[in-house]
């Protein structure tokens, strides 16, 4: 084959076209036209719902495996946490049965020892249902206003409750309804008792309607208080019906006032959010003075 003949033009992987950075600015344009088209004529929404009604079936096969992932793991979860609750209320069931025997055993013997001595029976007070109306505005008077009054034989003194615990008591009664000082006013004294230890007190409030709490007075520094002791009342006062549920011990330190020990208490009752309450007539026959009146 003579010289002239012979192909002297590169192989095609070798051949230079249209530029790279031409092509990129065409095709980025063109794809700026496109969008700007759909998002004015809207004319790919056909084309889009064809495009995913048939990858529906691909994309569904492909969220299987995650979903089925999911699946397991949530299952699993609430199992265990289906068989921690059935475990724990097990346990609250058992403390429970445990108690309340302990509670019927000792009533029982209550009971025994009132017939034995013949000392009368304890009468469980009667009560009637109230709601809250609304609070007072004085801050410095944590009081709320009850929709009973006189002509529901409410009286002053009174104790209040709500669902978890002593709430206050009666101050003032009108016709149709009646004030009650929280248990967290300054003034206002409760007898308590120490459900572990046996120690009665008296319990004062804090003055605060946002934080409630309460001290209790004249501790001795060698008291046998400890923070988690139940607190409840000791009816000596004639108002309080015994064993009703008041606080919870919080804190215990000896570094009080005047050689007493400080010891402060948390309400059980919902002293800030509570809305109906049960008023109880007093552990007497008689009311007697409110205890923000006996104690100036």
């Amino acid at each position: 084959m003579s010289l002239g003949t012979v192909d002297r033009t590169p192989p095609p992987f070798f051949k230079q076209g249209t530029p790279a950075l031409t092509k990129l600015l065409v095709l980025s344009a063109l794809a700026v036209l496109l969008m700007v088209v759909d998002a004015r004529l809207r004319w790919a929404a056909p084309l889009r719902a064809a495009v995913a009604t048939a990858l529906y079936p691909v994309q569904w096969l492909a969220l299987q495996p995650v979903r089925a992932t999911q699946w397991l793991g949530q299952h699993f979860a609430s199992l265990q946490a289906a068989q921690r609750d059935a475990r724990q209320a097990r346990e609250q069931l058992a403390r429970q049965a445990q108690r309340a025997g302990l509670v019927e055993h000792l009533a029982q013997e209550n009971r025994e020892l009132r017939r034995l001595l013949g000392l009368r029976e304890r009468v469980s007070p009667s009560a009637q249902g109230a709601e809250i109306l609304y609070a007072l505005p004085d801050p410095y008077m944590p009081a709320v206003v009850i929709d009973r009054g006189a002509l529901q034989d409410v009286r002053e003194g009174a104790p209040v409750m709500d669902g978890f615990g002593v709430l206050g008591q009666v101050t003032r009664v009108y016709p149709a309804t009646s004030e009650v000082t929280l248990l967290a006013h300054r003034l206002l004294a409760i007898p308590v008792l120490n459900t572990r230890t046996g120690e009665r007190y008296l319990a004062y409030g804090n003055g605060s309607r946002d934080e409630p709490g309460l001290s209790l007075r004249f501790v001795p520094v060698q008291t046998a208080t400890r923070p988690g002791d139940t607190l409840v009342t000791s009816g000596i006062d004639g108002l309080y019906p015994p064993g009703l549920p008041v606080a919870t011990v919080r804190a215990v330190s000896a570094e009080g006032r005047e050689g007493f020990a400080q010891v402060l208490a948390q309400p059980v009752a919902r002293i800030r959010d509570a809305l109906h309450v049960l008023v109880l007539q007093p552990a007497q026959g008689d009311a007697l003075a409110p205890a923000t009146e006996r104690h100036p």
